[in-house]
């Protein structure tokens, strides 16, 4: 069992799975990243991948099937990889046990503007021109937009073998997109994203 509980991350940070974060129209949002400063990161060669890795809970769970799991798993070997790790098949084998995790919640959001109203009306100006639409009678009307979407919160936990705890935790936010988890593209800038400030900047430069 992972317990995470000696390591706070901040009263506002929530994660987001790969598909969330590729699907961001605008630009993906920065991950937010804590970690253990008694584990010793400059250590660690090689990693594998936690058994339980790849879950998903909450509202509306999204149930991935193994390829699209897949997709997750080599973006993320790719990315380590890029950073010099070695990823190992057998856990024995590894320093770091990587473990991603979906949780989904559905969201409503409402928003109120206003819009102005026109009057019509016909006839003819003191300058003698035909008048076909004229705003006698402007005023603003409050219109409301409620738009339900489904968020994803993606977390990913390094794991000590060896004590089973998570020593460095990157979460990350945003609406979900089914689409998204197709583009293997899209995926592997994801996987480069929250992965970004692994290992931490305070342990490598030591």
């Amino acid at each position: 069992m992972i317990n995470i509980s000696r390591y706070t991350i901040g009263a506002a940070v929530t994660a987001v799975a790969f598909s969330v974060l590729a699907a961001c129209s605008s630009a993906p949002p920065k991950p937010n990243v804590d970690f253990s400063p008694n584990h010793d990161f400059n250590s660690d060669k090689k990693i594998g991948f936690y058994a339980l890795s790849g879950r998903t809970t909450g509202d509306n769970p999204t149930q991935m099937t193994n390829f699209q799991r897949d997709r997750i798993d080599a973006a993320l070997k790719n990315a380590l990889e890029a950073k010099g790790f070695t990823v190992v098949s057998e856990t024995n084998d590894a320093d770091l046990l990587i473990s991603w995790h979906l949780n989904t919640a559905e969201k409503t959001d409402v928003r109120t503007y206003n819009s102005p109203s026109y009057g019509m009306t016909a006839g003819y100006s003191r300058y003698n021109r035909y008048a076909g639409y004229n705003c006698y009678s402007c005023f603003n009307n409050t219109e409301v937009s409620v738009n339900n979407y489904t968020q994803g919160t993606f977390i990913i936990d390094m794991i000590e073998p060896e004590s089973g705890k998570s020593v460095w935790r990157s979460v990350t936010q945003s609406k979900l997109d089914g689409d998204a988890i197709k583009n293997q593209a899209k995926i592997d800038g994801a996987a480069r994203l929250v992965l970004q400030n692994f290992p931490p900047l305070a342990a490598a430069a030591e």
